[in-house]
């Protein structure tokens, strides 16, 4: 009987291990390949460089009145008043302008980057205001003030997952990722209603944010044809088409005025 026990457990095991191992060799048959990662020569890369220029009067920037959270009476504010950032226009340039390459690399795929994207909380404000980043890159959410935050991103897109999380004072980084491209998905705290930013997420590296001079640089491009569009939260969005050469560095100039 003993011996009859045992003859069974090992054709048992037996059986167990032939499935599992056509299973696994059904998988490596009929899984998906590894995705295939365009490359570009560096010795053959191209550089958009450009302005953000801003014509007419721009609407006045709002001072914040943040004493409804005496935590944020403490933080790291700078100097001078809290002042909205809808249009941060200087010496008629316009900064927090999204730029990036929206027509000329279909069918090409790049690697995630690696390195996170930040955005942080200090002085019961987001810095960056618009945040540029790319999919699948790691999205990291600090908070180094004296105050609880909390973080909400509010996606249109199907496939970037709605979020919300409270952050503590100088409390431990957190990081997310968006799946899909997005552009100007909106981010807002809930318990400081003047709390607000915008997350542009990319297929490729090929992006920028001007800064406050207005000017933007996306490096590393391959030679070719392209749409670039630059985007606004308020003023929207223009786009020219661009031929680049090898090492070539090609001057875009973008001008936005008042809706």
């Amino acid at each position: 009987m003993r011996n009859l026990y045992l003859i069974v457990l090992l054709s048992f095991c037996f059986f167990i291990t032939a499935c599992n191992s056509k299973s696994s060799e059904q998988a490596k048959r009929s899984g998906a390949a590894p995705q295939e990662y365009t490359t570009v020569d560096p010795a053959m890369a191209a550089t958009v460089r450009g302005t953000i220029k801003f014509t007419g009067k721009a609407p006045a920037p709002r001072e914040i009145d943040m004493s409804a959270d005496p935590a944020c009476q403490f933080s790291d504010r700078g100097p001078g008043p809290a002042m909205s950032e809808q249009y941060v226009v200087n010496n008629g340039r316009l900064a927090n302008v999204y730029v990036y390459i929206k027509e000329g690399l279909e069918g090409k795929h790049f690697a995630p980057l690696q390195a996170p994207a930040v955005l942080d909380q200090k002085g019961c404000r987001y810095h960056p205001h618009v945040l540029a980043m790319m999919m699948d890159q790691p999205l990291r959410i600090l908070n180094s003030d004296p105050a609880t935050h909390n973080v909400h991103p509010s996606p249109k897109v199907s496939g970037n997952h709605e979020w919300n999380i409270s952050q503590m004072p100088k409390g431990d980084p957190v990081e997310k990722t968006f799946a899909q491209p997005e552009i100007m998905m909106p981010v807002q705290c809930n318990q400081h209603n003047w709390m607000k930013a915008f997350i542009n997420v990319s297929r490729t590296p090929f992006f920028s944010v001007s800064d406050g001079a207005g000017n933007f640089e996306i490096k590393g491009l391959p030679p070719g044809e392209y749409t670039v569009a630059a985007v606004h939260e308020n003023a929207g969005e223009q786009t020219q088409k661009i031929t680049v050469g090898p090492s070539e560095s090609k001057q875009v100039e973008f001008v936005f005025g008042s809706r």
